[in-house]
């Protein structure tokens, strides 16, 4: 079942054996030599990051499962919700702020750090 069209720069959400996987978005799609068929450029959006073309029909781009490795495979395009801007928000809806700023100040960088990262030394070159 088809979703609504797909194309460049829009993030999909793929889905492996019906189970959310990753986040991407698409940074190039172009013609294969065999009609209908597209290669697809993703930069999926988690550490690391990393891109990976993968070649797919036109209705799998846009939303029909399809297998790969024998496993099935879907790609949803990711619709940003639409956002209630009125201007008579009241203060009460931003009560939490001061225990979300107190839960980073807790939760800082040490504790989201796993023991075995490695400090990666950037070079400065002198100028």
């Amino acid at each position: 079942m088809s979703g609504s069209m797909t194309f460049e720069k829009d993030i999909v959400l793929i889905y492996y054996e019906e189970t959310p996987l990753a986040f991407a978005r698409i940074e190039e799609i172009w013609e294969d030599d065999k009609p209908d068929w597209f290669h697809v450029k993703l930069l999926f959006l988690q550490l690391p990051v990393h891109s990976a073309t993968w070649i797919l029909k036109g209705a799998y781009i846009d939303g029909d499962e399809f297998t790969m490795g024998g496993k099935r495979m879907r790609l949803e395009k990711v619709i940003c919700p639409a956002e209630d801007r009125s201007d008579d928000m009241e203060d009460e809806e931003f009560d939490d702020l001061p225990e979300i700023e107190e839960h980073l100040a807790v939760n800082d960088a040490e504790s989201i750090i796993s023991a075995d990262a490695e400090v990666i030394q950037f070079p400065f070159g002198k100028r």
